[in-house]
């Protein structure tokens, strides 16, 4: 374990103040609850708002109600992305189907969606990985067509936007993540946004028999995020990176999804979500444009993805970053139909592309921990391999 400056792959901006205003959530909880809800509502111009525990919480909920409105079961996602999606369709008792994507955007690849779809499609998940917007005109157009439900996995992509509109709120209904490293964080939880009254009012039939955490829960997840927010700075974070047993930066399939709604505390260390999004905006946009000058990117990424040559080269500049702490990474480790847990489920599928992209991407962060010296030390890195 080597003691030096060390940057964590994704952060999201969290303050002193945030620790603190989560310690009034102990008293003020329910009022900064409806605050909040309010504000989520008016940013994101929707009718519905619903906070509960977890981003596959969210999506677990939404994808219950959907089915209680509709008879079909299967439900097409990307061959690469986050595997809580698989989990949460699976957690809802429903049939994961893949499609393939497309090498330079991550989206699907829509020729074969097109044959994807059918009578048995319930509904489609575009999931704007990395924060980089699917293409919801396409998707809207084709699933309307035949009915058939979009839910957006803005998990990534909270203040993102597809034509000028939000992520989140192009399809049916949308969910954000709050967890460690997204754009704004709480720790962890999970929001709902929808404009849908049907779907509102299924949802609504399970958020209201959810309980909340109790208070010693909620102190322990306080403490945890306190801990987090000291030891994701990159003076400290040399630490928790050389520590095995905390498998940070590894992908694991949860095989378990807690549903509650979202705690008073978490509620308070949103107090200031707003600012801290546009903070986050403002941070990645810099450092997004910096790197813009040498390679793709020009929106505010989470992280920026780099597909390599070959998984050699991907290897030797994720080991070059360990080594000097320059947050560089890898992402998902295998296509969704390669996991363990869900192999079963697709024998004898393959999707290349989502393969050839979990061998070959590391990803740039952009958050706002970097500093020019950073910048410089990571684009060297890219230019020696």
């Amino acid at each position: 374990m080597r003691v030096h400056r060390t940057l964590p792959p994704t952060a999201a901006p969290l303050h002193p103040v945030d620790i603190l205003y989560g310690f009034a959530g102990i008293l003020f909880g329910k009022k900064y609850l409806r605050k909040l809800k309010k504000e989520l509502g008016d940013y994101f111009s929707v009718k519905h708002v619903f906070l509960v525990s977890s981003g596959k919480a969210a999506l677990t909920i939404i994808l219950k109600a959907i089915k209680d409105i509709d008879s079909r079961r299967e439900v097409i996602i990307p061959a690469y992305t986050c595997y809580s999606v698989p989990a949460a369709i699976i957690k809802a008792g429903l049939i994961v189907k893949l499609c393939d994507i497309d090498v330079d955007t991550f989206d699907f690849n829509y020729e074969e969606l097109k044959e994807k779809v059918n009578k048995e499609t319930l509904c489609v998940i575009p999931s704007h990985l990395f924060g980089i917007p699917s293409d919801m005109g396409r998707i809207n157009r084709l699933c309307s067509e035949m009915k058939i439900y979009v839910i957006e996995d803005a998990a990534q992509a909270m203040g993102g936007r597809y034509k000028g509109k939000l992520l989140g709120t192009i399809g049916d209904v949308g969910l954000f993540s709050l967890g460690r490293g997204k754009n704004i964080t709480s720790g962890s939880g999970g929001i709902i946004v929808t404009n849908s009254n049907r779907i509102s009012d299924v949802i609504n039939q399970y958020y209201s028999d959810l309980k909340y955490t109790s208070t010693l829960k909620e102190l322990i997840e306080l403490f945890k995020l306190t801990l987090m927010n000291i030891f994701i700075h990159p003076l400290f974070y040399w630490l928790p990176s050389g520590i095995k047993l905390l498998k940070l930066g590894e992908t694991i399939y949860p095989k378990e999804i807690s549903i509650t709604k979202m705690s008073r505390i978490k509620a308070g260390v949103l107090k200031n979500w707003q600012n801290n999004l546009i903070e986050s905006e403002i941070n990645r946009l810099e450092n997004v444009y910096y790197f813009n000058k040498y390679i793709k990117p020009i929106r505010p990424y989470l992280r920026i993805p780099l597909v390599c040559e070959n998984t050699n080269k991907r290897d030797r500049i994720a080991f070059s970053s360990r080594q000097e702490g320059l947050g560089m990474s890898l992402m998902y480790p295998r296509p969704i139909n390669e996991v363990i847990e869900l192999k079963e489920y697709f024998t004898g599928e393959e999707y290349p592309i989502a393969k050839m992209i979990s061998e070959r991407l590391v990803t740039i962060p952009t958050h706002h921990y970097i500093n020019e010296n950073d910048r410089k030390a990571i684009l060297d890195t890219l230019i020696k391999y």
